[in-house]
């Protein structure tokens, strides 16, 4: 057999899936099972001053209905990652964003649940609001405080060095400062936060669609004092994350206490329209930037404060994300200053947490709009700003100091990254296009944006998780080879739409040379894979398959052991080949794998000193870094003169993502990741009025683009294998949603610039994009 690794295998996952025999969460109903529904609060921010559930509860099909003071054990939920911001997993006097769960009612139907749940009547004393994060940093902290503990709404998390900042900016020949808005984002995933608790005579059993079923499974038993053999998480099929199901729920620990008091397994599955207002957002960042250069583009120093809006509440992961942005912050240039401070708003919204890129999409997007900004102020080609700056390649290991710490790139050709792309491209018919159609008022406006973007991914070493509230920043991988010469993986990520089973079973396929369909993956289930991290962080080839890979190497060895027992040979004259074991130059005396995975449990047959069941590995892989993948986009965009319309008419990707184990599921990944940047570029914006009420609460109001509002992709990879793993991955997972925002933007700045226009908050709609024009 050849190799596999770096072919387009299909994916094993996807025949259950088309075929309607995947098993979600929602799809389980063990006996007696009940349903549940919750009531939400419809104040942004208010204290409570009664909750009447009579009604309810003598609605017909209603077995019970709970309030906070219905379980006084109910634990709070692990979220705050500072003390005086915790978390109730149902509210007791006060609400403090719309959504925020009061009452769950617990019925034998779904429909009877959620109509008793419509019965419960609170009374509220409203409060004032703090209804953004421009309205946040406004008022510095200090109007109505949502944590009074706390005793402001700010939490400092970098300090700015203004004075250094000031200097290093003063030293350079020029320089420029913008205001850039990261847009709030819903994850929008097909399947909604989904659970179902089932507290028996020996424990806990909770199936839950969730990225880190190990963690989730660490947060159950801190919080109900289980043992570990007390509590087992399944994730079943999971029907997409994009981050937000790393988050804390009070869900996760609402459900379990509510099943422990009646004694029946407990479902709740969200609704969209609660999943608009109850899932964690995304990104929400201010970014005041100032760039200092000179006349010939190069950058000298980068001033940089970061405001992030946590929302109501702080979860551990959503906390830490602005600290992303300013590791990041520097991009694929070598500036040789950058000063860079953090600070946490709480604001009355939804909680914010992790969505795909989780911080580095806004520092692509902010240094990205800072190189436009200097090849804007100094009339030097955008791509020719970018080539000046870049980190070369014999800089590599590339060490980037600044106020958030030492980030070290593990390697990279970034210019090599613009001549493939200006080999895909044709960037002289381009330019003179954009002037063509800018002098023709008949013809829709052009724009070109360019965007070479980097991302920290991989997670990676350690403490590099533990920090966002992780168990670790290692992953699992058991591999066994069976008697049959078939061959079993089990590991702690857990795939929910990236390919991971079918990646996984090519880099045991390609060590062992054991047919990819002959190899089975096992994950998601806490009793089946006694430890393990998850899937966050584009992490699941790096350091997942760093680990099914050193299994992968362990088990071959020992075969081969085996097999020079059997044939009486020395172990390294054996050959693997066309799934079978011989002696160099001998094809004809050969053991197949079903011999030696037969052999493995025969201690007969096992040479002197090897235990039976040797054929199995199990292998916590830690990597030495991160890695950081890469990339070269360009955008086109057309923009209607009379209703301000943008279209994507082109999009070319060239991204550096390592060694790349599927061809097919990379594309997959790198379009799916764009076509969200784009999303967010053009389309998405979670939008709240002045009261705090959502705008955009279900997806008539929230736009979530469909093919036809996508281009075609024209995309190719350059590789430099990264040295943090034994692969040389990289990860891809995130990257098309890290670089193709500011591309998009670029794009859309760059058709506007006739106007004098330097800059256009995302996302570009139609309206904001006429109001520019006819300013």
């Amino acid at each position: 057999m050849g190799s596999v690794m770096g072919t387009s295998v299909v994916r094993k996952e996807d025949p259950n899936l088309l075929t309607g025999r995947g098993r979600y969460t929602d799809d389980l109903a063990p006996a007696g099972m009940l349903h549940s529904a919750i009531h939400r609060s419809s104040h942004a921010h208010a204290r409570i001053t009664a909750i009447d559930t009579r009604a309810a509860a003598a609605m017909p099909g209603v077995v019970r209905v709970f309030t906070a003071a219905d379980l006084p054990d109910l634990p709070v939920a692990p979220t705050a990652p500072i003390p005086g911001a915790n978390r109730a997993c149902l509210a007791t006097d006060r609400v403090r964003f719309v959504g925020e769960a009061i009452a769950i009612v617990v019925a034998h139907t779904r429909a009877a649940a959620a109509d008793a749940a419509a019965a419960i009547e609170v009374d509220y004393e409203p409060l004032p609001v703090v209804a953004s994060l421009e309205q946040a940093i406004a008022t510095g902290g200090g109007s109505e405080l949502l944590h009074p503990d706390l005793g402001t709404n700010v939490v400092p998390l970098v300090p700015l060095d203004e004075a250094a900042a000031e200097a290093a900016l003063a030293a350079a020949p020029r320089r420029a400062a913008l205001r850039v808005r990261n847009t709030r984002c819903a994850p929008v995933p097909l399947e909604t936060n989904a659970y179902l608790a089932d507290w028996g005579p020996n424990g806990l059993t909770m199936w839950m669609s969730t990225q880190g079923a190990h963690a989730m499974r660490g947060g159950l038993t801190a919080a109900f004092g289980l043992g570990t053999h007390e509590c087992r998480v399944i994730t079943p099929e999971v029907g997409g994350g994009f981050g937000a199901k790393i988050a804390w729920y009070p869900e996760i620990f609402l459900l379990p206490a509510v099943s422990r008091v009646l004694g029946r397994p407990v479902k709740y599955v969200e609704t969209r329209s609660e999943n608009m207002v109850a899932m964690a957002h995304g990104r929400d960042q201010v970014d005041d930037f100032e760039v200092g250069f000179d006349d010939d583009g190069k950058i000298h120093a980068l001033k940089l404060m970061v405001h992030s809006n946590v929302g109501a509440y702080a979860d551990s992961s959503g906390f830490g994300l602005p600290m992303l942005t300013s590791w990041m912050s520097s991009g694929v240039y070598a500036i040789p200053q950058i000063h860079a401070g953090i600070m946490n708003w709480f604001t009355n919204q939804t909680p914010m947490s992790a969505y795909r890129g989780a911080g580095r999409p806004e520092a692509a997007y902010l240094i990205e709009r800072a190189i436009d900004l200097v090849a804007d102020e100094t009339g030097v080609d955008p791509l020719e700003v970018r080539r000046r700056n870049m980190v070369q390649p014999d800089q590599f290991p590339f060490t980037v100091a600044h106020t958030g710490g030492a980030i070290n790139y593990d390697s990279g050709n970034y210019p090599g990254m613009i001549d493939k792309l200006l080999t895909m491209i044709d960037y002289p018919a381009l330019l003179a296009e954009h002037s063509a159609r800018r002098d023709d008022p008949t013809r829709p406006l052009m724009g070109i944006g360019f965007s070479t973007w980097l991302e920290v991914a991989g997670f990676g070493p350690r403490g590099s998780l533990e920090a966002f509230g992780h168990l670790g920043s290692w992953e699992s991988a058991r591999l066994r080879v069976l008697p049959d010469g078939s061959a079993h993986i089990a590991t702690g990520i857990s795939p929910h739409g990236q390919g991971t089973y079918t990646t996984l079973a090519q880099i045991a396929a390609d060590v062992l040379g054991i047919d990819v369909d002959r190899i089975t993956l096992f994950h998601g289930d806490t009793d089946l894979v006694p430890h393990g991290i998850g899937t966050m962080g584009s992490r699941a080839t790096a350091v997942a398959g760093g680990a099914v890979f050193t299994s992968a190497q362990v088990v071959l060895q020992r075969a081969k052991e085996i097999a020079a027992h059997l044939l009486e040979a020395a172990v390294d004259d054996i050959v693997v080949e066309d799934g079978a074991f011989h002696v160099a130059g001998s094809p004809d005396r050969a053991k197949t794998w079903g011999e030696i995975g037969t052999a493995g449990y025969q201690g007969a047959q096992l040479p002197e000193g090897m235990k039976i069941g040797a054929l199995e590995e199990l292998t916590h892989f830690e990597p030495s870094n991160f890695t950081f993948p890469s990339g070269a986009y360009c955008c086109v965009v057309g923009i209607d003169r009379d209703t301000g319309r943008v279209t994507v008419e082109s999009f070319t990707c060239v991204d550096d993502c390592g060694t790349v184990i599927n061809p097919m599921l990379a594309a997959g990944q790198v379009m799916g990741g764009v076509a969200q940047g784009i999303a967010q570029a053009l389309f998405e914006s979670v939008e709240f009025d002045e009261n705090g009420q959502p705008k955009t609460g279900n997806l008539m109001d929230y736009l979530v683009p469909a093919a036809p509002e996508m281009p075609n992709f024209t995309l190719a990879h350059t590789v430099t294998p990264s040295p943090s793993n034994p692969l040389g991955a990289k990860g891809l997972g995130e990257s098309g949603a890290v670089g193709s925002t500011p591309a998009v933007i670029n794009a859309v700045v760059d058709a506007l610039s006739h106007t004098g226009l330097r800059h256009l908050d995302m996302p570009a709609t139609p309206e904001k994009v006429w109001r520019a024009l006819n300013a």
